[in-house]
């Protein structure tokens, strides 16, 4: 930092005043007795939009060197347009981000960053100033919490937090550069998902269809018939199934927050809004459980919209359907897998039965196919087979048809 402004004047100046009441500010006689009176401050010009004086003053630092110093820090931000304000805190910036972000986060990311924010960032990093903060900072504790034995993927999501929140610090001018950019760890990789394969999937159905025939067996037919996430199939209302048409419309998610609270809000993504064609079975789940709701939901209880519902038309807890799948399964002997498991089963056996990756990424309602392929991709070898044999059939094929004597055509390509 320049030591040295090239604008402005510092100065010392007192509360004390004349016997007119009048402030005297610099010319007070004790500031030149007495060295400890008073406090150092001072003032700059700033250019101004109306093209008024725009003078901006500030009092109150211990010595000439502090003054100078936070002067020469509203020059640098008229010059950068980056204004890091001395005496913002870790904590005070923390806080502020997290009350502008409350009203636009989904209710469960809010309540994750909410929770990394308070349990782990502040205790660490509240009472730094938020100018002080280094990347040093933020390594050291980082690999303190793994050699704590902590588990990476928690370390990789708190400090994920603190790098989205800074990240807004510099887009609003009040950092420089971002911290925490470089010292998070990478995201651990996840461990591979584990999925039924279609004969699994068809004994969990029928031994739902046999032993309890109740609306779960209707919903798991249909997360499994469609690959709708748990949040969507919770959250479906029926003026969103048309059962004429094999279609229905995900326009809500239900999700519960610390498994408690739950709240019902739009789809995971803008592609996630969209229609799901619906195939024989799930269409004969829907008119089973059709008159389930109708012999179990009367008119005028709450939510009566809703596909799946309990006692009184409450939401289904996302956690009791777990439970329950987790019950089943256990009763026939299969792999334990999670509810969001249940939608990579109807992906994997989309892929498995030969329909393209495109076809099934709409399926899936994914934002992009490269998110279908980073998911899948591992369930594509059966394509690589078909691909090398098909390479070696031509090669066999082209060596079969060969004349002896004639020279092989030439493939040619568009440059």
């Amino acid at each position: 930092m320049d030591s040295f402004p090239t604008r402005g004047r510092i100065y010392r100046s007192c509360g004390c005043r004349d016997e007119q009441r009048k402030q005297l500010g610099t010319r007070c006689p004790k500031l030149a007795e007495d060295q400890a009176h008073g406090s150092w401050g001072y003032s700059v010009d700033l250019p101004s939009s109306d093209k008024k004086r725009d003078t901006r003053r500030r009092i109150g630092f211990t010595d000439y060197d502090e003054a100078e110093q936070a002067l020469e820090r509203v020059l640098q931000a008229e010059r950068t347009g980056v204004f890091e304000e001395p005496k913002m805190s870790v904590s005070d910036y923390l806080t502020q981000w997290l009350a502008m972000r409350q009203k636009v986060l989904r209710p469960t990311t809010f309540t994750n960053y909410s929770e990394n924010v308070h349990n782990d960032l502040l205790p660490v990093f509240g009472t730094m100033k938020l100018r002080d903060l280094r990347a040093r900072h933020i390594d050291a504790w980082i690999h303190a919490q793994l050699e704590a034995g902590r588990g990476p993927m928690i370390a990789y999501r708190v400090g994920a937090t603190l790098r989205t929140a800074l990240n807004a610090a510099v887009k609003s001018r009040q950092m420089v550069y971002n911290p925490a950019l470089y010292a998070v760890i990478p995201r651990p990789t996840s461990a591979e998902r584990l999925c039924w394969s279609p004969a699994q999937a068809a004994a969990f159905l029928r031994h739902n269809a046999e032993a309890h025939a109740d609306p779960l067996a209707n919903l798991y037919e249909i997360m499994i018939g469609t690959g709708l996430r748990r949040g969507e199939v919770l959250g479906l209302h029926w003026a969103d199934v048309h059962l004429m048409d094999r279609t229905l419309f995900v326009r809500w998610t239900l999700t519960a927050v610390n498994n408690n609270h739950l709240h019902l809000g739009l789809p995971k993504t803008k592609a996630s809004r969209n229609w799901v064609g619906l195939n024989a079975r799930v269409t004969a789940a829907l008119h089973r459980q059709a008159n389930l709701h109708r012999t179990h939901q009367p008119p005028g209880t709450p939510l009566e919209g809703l596909v799946f519902a309990g006692t009184g038309g409450a939401p289904l807890r996302p956690q009791w359907v777990l439970d329950q799948l987790r019950k089943r399964t256990a009763e026939i002997g299969l792999p334990q897998i999670g509810l969001h498991d249940l939608r990579h089963t109807a992906a994997t056996i989309m892929i498995i039965a030969g329909q393209p990756i495109a076809v099934v990424s709409k399926t899936m309602r994914h934002a992009n196919l490269s998110t279908t392929i980073d998911l899948y991709g591992h369930l594509l070898k059966y394509a690589a087979h078909e691909a090398v044999d098909a390479l070696a059939e031509a090669l066999d094929t082209a060596d079969t048809d060969h004349i002896p004597g004639r020279p092989p055509s030439v493939l040619r390509f568009a440059a």
